[in-house]
Parts: structure tokens; C-alpha cells; sequence
């Protein structure tokens, strides 16, 4: 799983960096929050296509998937990008798919957090109602609508992007889904946590993947507007940052690697990337 990609910096470094980890660690599944790889805030068709293009299974979001009003059409039609599964009502989209690969049934729940946030309808109980009902009758729609029906008996690997601003909330939502879910990996902050572990019922965990983007900058972000930001009390719109001058592109890829025994659906490693 890689964290928050942030800009054209962050799309250029997935794109350079995403298939030779894929290769190198000889990954089945790779997911990829896409949420801030529009300019900063939000997705269209043409960075879905390159975050594809690049490795990803499946493209997460968060908050700002909304951004880009012109690709709630995407949203509705693409069985390849989530949005938080957790948004009250008839939200364009969906919140997790099932997707067979690599003679594996892998879900990938895309939730959103409440604490410091728009407190929408609860990820704890959306979750809970997901899992519970892994034939997609959960969420709003046939099973279409996220990807093919579990096969009876079979045990899939349950991903879940958290995208949250609260630590305390992250962990509880992993604690209260562990041994249910494969995998719990926070996004939204851009900080890379560095408490990757297992869970005593075999879940993997981490606060918060990181970013993808340039690493010398406030959150992928240009520093000067984010100190002005700060100090003038002005929300002066956020541009990602650039790559310093006089060589390096300073961009990184952060995220996680997770080592999953696909007959029991339990993680048996995680580690940071």
C-alpha cells in the first residue's frame, strides 16, 4: 500500500519508483491512495490512468475526491478507484470492491475518519456492515457493483485504507477490526508512522503510510505558502511543492510492504517502505 500521492512530484516519482518495488518484492496486489494527485486536491481521469499505469490495483481516496466535480462520473463508472465507503446517502461511487487476482479474492474498504473532520456517518459501523456482508448487498447496490461475488468458502484478504486525522481513532478502528480485516494502513496526514506492526489477531497495522511526493516540503507542499498560511492566519490555496533546483527531484515513495498468508487471510509481516 503507498501513501497520499501529491501532484505531478508525486506522480513522476510512483511512476519511476512503483514497478520496480512491485517487481522487486514480487508484489501480488498493490493499492495507492490517489486522493491529492490532481494539482494537490483531488483526481481526474488522466492521474486515475497514470497511478494505473504505474502498478496500482486499486486507487483510494479520501476528503478531497470531491474536488474535481467532473469526475464523479469516473467515480460512478470505474470498478478501479474508492471513495470513503462512509459518506451518508447516494455519494457517487462506491466504498470497496472485490477484485480476483493472482488466484486470490483481495476487498479493498476505502473509510474516512470523524476526529478533526466532517463528522460523517460512523467508519466503525460501515465497516463492521462490509465485512459482515462481503457479497456487496451492503452498499447500496447488487454485487456488481463491487467487483465479482466472493466464491462460497473462500476467505478473502481485506485491505482498508483509513483516511483519518486521528491517531487515536486509526488505532481503535484497527483494533476493533482485528482478526477481521488482512490489513489496516492509515492515510490523510502525510506523516509516515512508524509503528508498523501485527495485532494479536493477525492484522497488520500502520498509523500512517506517508506520502508520495516531494519529501522537503510541509506535507508535499510548498514550504513559503504554508508558512504564510501559518503565520497570516490566510488560506492561501496549497500548491504541491517542486523539485529543488541544482539537481535531485527530493521525491520519495512512502508506504508499506505486508507478507499475507492468502489460506488463513492473516498477515505475517509488515514493513515500512
Amino acid at each position: 500500500m503507498i501513501g497520499d500521492v501529491v501532484g505531478d512530484p508525486g506522480l513522476k516519482v510512483l511512476e519511476e519508483r512503483l514497478p520496480g518495488i512491485i517487481a522487486d518484492n514480487a508484489v501480488d496486489f498493490a493499492v495507492v491512495n490517489g486522493e491529492n494527485a490532481a494539482g494537490g486536491f483531488g483526481l481526474t481521469d488522466a492521474t486515475l490512468d497514470r497511478i494505473i499505469a504505474a502498478g496500482a490495483d486499486v486507487v483510494t481516496s479520501g476528503n478531497h475526491v470531491w474536488e474535481k466535480r467532473e469526475f464523479w462520473q469516473t467515480l460512478q463508472a470505474s470498478d478501479r478507484v474508492l471513495r470513503p465507503a462512509n459518506y451518508p446517502g447516494s455519494a457517487a461511487g462506491r466504498g470497496w470492491l472485490h477484485v480476483q487476482k493472482a488466484g486470490t479474492s483481495w476487498v479493498v474498504v476505502n473509510v474516512q475518519g470523524r476526529e478533526h473532520m466532517t463528522p460523517i456517518d460512523c467508519p466503525f459501523r460501515r465497516l463492521d456492515e462490509i465485512i459482515a456482508n462481503l457479497d456487496g448487498s451492503s452498499d447500496g447496490g447488487p454485487p456488481a457493483d463491487n467487483g465479482p461475488a466472493i466464491p462460497t468458502g473462500v476467505l478473502p484478504i481485506v485491505m482498508v485504507d483509513f483516511h483519518a486525522e486521528s491517531s487515536r481513532e486509526k488505532e481503535a478502528l484497527a483494533y476493533h477490526v482485528d482478526g477481521r480485516a488482512t490489513l489496516l494502513a492509515g492515510t490523510h496526514t502525510h506523516i509516515q508512522t512508524a509503528d508498523e506492526r501485527l495485532l494479536p489477531r493477525g492484522t497488520a497495522y500502520i498509523t500512517d503510510l506517508g506520502m508520495t511526493g516531494i519529501h522537503d516540503s510541509v506535507i508535499g507542499m510548498d514550504i513559503g505558502i504554508c508558512l504564510d498560511r501559518t503565520r497570516k492566519q490566510v488560506l492561501y490555496r496549497m500548491e504541491p511543492a517542486l523539485p529543488p533546483p541544482g539537481g535531485g527531484d527530493g521525491a520519495r515513495v512512502s508506504g508499506i510492504l505486508a507478507e499475507i498468508d492468502a489460506e488463513s487471510g492473516r498477515a505475517v509481516a509488515i514493513r515500512r517502505l
